[in-house]
């Protein structure tokens, strides 16, 4: 089965990236959605490594992919650039790794080279413009908030009639909602489920987000700039306006 293994917002253009990983096919695959009008501008793109290779992250409209510098390790090797609208591969380069992103693109260094000397990089190009310079070079918002960590004692003060599993819950507020994520067992199998209350603990929407589990989850959403985003069996992406509650 195809889970999504990882989602990527640009902090720019606001495309979300999706990376989706079958296992048994040991073939990993890429999706690119507008979040603003919900458009799929491409979906199960593959480039050549089938399976070594995943998201790295995203800028101006631009996917940056890695590659791995072996089979058995987790350490990054290689870069290749999507074109976020159309899946077209703009450019690559299997000598050099992403460090982290800033403000002004891509922070990039060549593995062969110790100790790293980090570089901007044009996302557009993969030309390499300049050093890095920390003062100007400041890590970029991505306007993503995640959920924190409550006791699972919560859940009895939203008047939840749920038989719950678990020491914690995942919840935000925002705005005059809250959103909680948490497990509980129904019908005989471990759930995990999705709610936004108002202030008075009214439900104005729940969802089911993984069924008959055997164990806890993660993290199941996170929200931004007003759009609550969440995997349904890891395999759905959902997106709602909240602002509209």
């Amino acid at each position: 089965m195809s889970t999504v293994w990882r989602l990527e917002i640009d902090p720019i253009s606001g495309i979300l990236f999706a990376e989706i990983r079958d296992n048994g096919d040991k073939r990993v695959s890429f999706s690119a959605i507008n979040l603003e009008s919900g458009d799929i501008y491409f979906d199960g793109l593959q480039i050549e490594e089938r399976w070594l290779t995943g998201i790295e992250t995203s800028y101006d409209s631009v996917l940056l992919l890695h590659n791995y510098q072996s089979e058995n390790g987790p350490v990054h090797k290689g870069l290749v650039a999507i074109d976020g609208k159309t899946g077209q591969t703009v450019w690559s380069n299997y000598t050099h790794a992403v460090d982290h992103l800033s403000v002004n693109g891509p922070l990039i260094y060549d593995t062969r080279m110790q100790p790293p000397h980090l570089s901007i990089a044009d996302i557009k190009t993969g030309a390499i413009l300049r050093s890095y310079q920390p003062t100007i070079d400041t890590d970029i918002e991505n306007h993503i908030v995640l959920p924190g960590v409550a006791p699972i004692q919560m859940a009895s003060s939203l008047s939840l009639q749920l038989k719950t599993f678990g020491n914690t819950l995942h919840y935000l507020d925002y705005n005059n909602l809250r959103i909680v994520s948490l497990h509980a067992f129904a019908d005989g199998t471990l759930q995990q489920l999705l709610y936004i209350f108002t202030t008075d603990n009214k439900i104005v929407y729940q969802d089911l987000l993984n069924d008959d589990i055997q164990k806890l989850q993660p993290e199941s959403f996170l929200l931004r700039k007003g759009q609550l985003l969440y995997l349904n069996d890891k395999s759905r992406l959902k997106v709602l306006n909240i602002d509209t509650f």
